[in-house]
């Protein structure tokens, strides 16, 4: 004898609705959730405008010493490179045959140079230098691209003024397709 139909319905709405709420709420009883603590030691990135950069300062002269130190063997004695890549010269080579990308040539922002410092940076050892030390060899770096003078204190608010010369290089994709284009508008704000 077939059951009604009525029972029918309600069988397979009531499969859906207990199959969809699977779906929509995995369990995988892996891993735990993070802390707020744990989150925190890790959301330290800078944005161009410069949101979220720390207290702290430190001098060119400084900045040198610890680049001496942390930086000097990939990055070499005059900034040139080596195992690592240049992080000076190169300005006003952008649209010649042989572009050379450097913090002084490339770079849009000198807030973004201390974030990536600051994040990843000596690459044996990355966030292992203090926030005085990310400030003074940001300014170490400007500095070897004539974009500070020698006896320059970095901070906030002088990564903030820097103007750094390709930042018009670059341009806001808001393309309709783009994903968070809003975000993004918002985020990119120059100083």
């Amino acid at each position: 004898m077939a059951a009604p139909k009525s029972v029918l319905l309600a069988a397979v709405a009531l499969g859906l609705a207990v199959g969809g709420h699977a779906l929509a709420q995995p369990r995988y009883a892996i891993g735990t959730r993070a802390t707020d603590a744990q989150i925190a030691g890790w959301n330290i990135d800078v944005a161009p405008d410069g949101k979220n950069l720390p207290p702290g300062s430190g001098t060119v002269a400084r900045g040198k010493s610890v680049y001496e130190q942390a930086c000097l063997a990939c990055h070499g004695a005059r900034l040139e490179g080596g195992l690592g890549p240049a992080l000076a010269g190169g300005q006003g080579s952008l649209t010649s045959a042989k572009p050379f990308k450097t913090v002084g040539s490339y770079w849009p922002y000198a807030t973004t140079l201390f974030d990536y410092i600051r994040r990843a940076m000596p690459f044996q050892a990355p966030q292992s230098l203090t926030n005085d030390e990310v400030y003074a060899v940001t300014g170490y770096v400007l500095h070897a691209n004539q974009l500070l003078d020698a006896k320059a204190t970095v901070n906030a608010a002088t990564l903030k003024s820097v103007k750094m010369p390709n930042r018009d290089g670059f341009y806001v994709d808001d393309r309709p397709d783009a994903k968070n284009a809003a975000c993004y508008r918002d985020c990119v704000k120059q100083p």
